[in-house]
């Protein structure tokens, strides 16, 4: 199992993205237990994308909402939470 690590880019933009829409919660806690248990599970629809940050994986919490992730390089079985946004508008995460 991987655990996860929240940065703070990660918790700002978590906030703004998903504010107190409870059913947006709901979607990202069941994606990020389906993360710690398989990060390339089928319904995350996990994949490399350029970002601001580098070339980092997404995986999807909506169809127009993702989460943008890495390996940590020290420790195996982490996942460092960088961002979460949406693929356009005012919280865009793609390049």
């Amino acid at each position: 199992m991987y655990a996860l690590h929240a940065t703070s880019t990660y918790i700002t933009s978590r906030d703004k993205v998903i504010g107190s829409n409870g059913q947006l919660k709901k979607r990202l806690r069941v994606a990020l237990e389906k993360l710690t248990i398989n990060p390339t599970h089928r319904s995350l629809n996990s994949h490399k994308v350029n970002t601001d940050y580098g070339v980092k994986w997404s995986s999807w919490v909506t169809g127009d909402v993702s989460v943008i992730w890495d390996y940590d390089k020290e420790q195996r079985l982490v996942i460092i939470l960088i961002a979460i946004g949406k693929h356009s508008g005012a919280h865009k995460v793609y390049k």
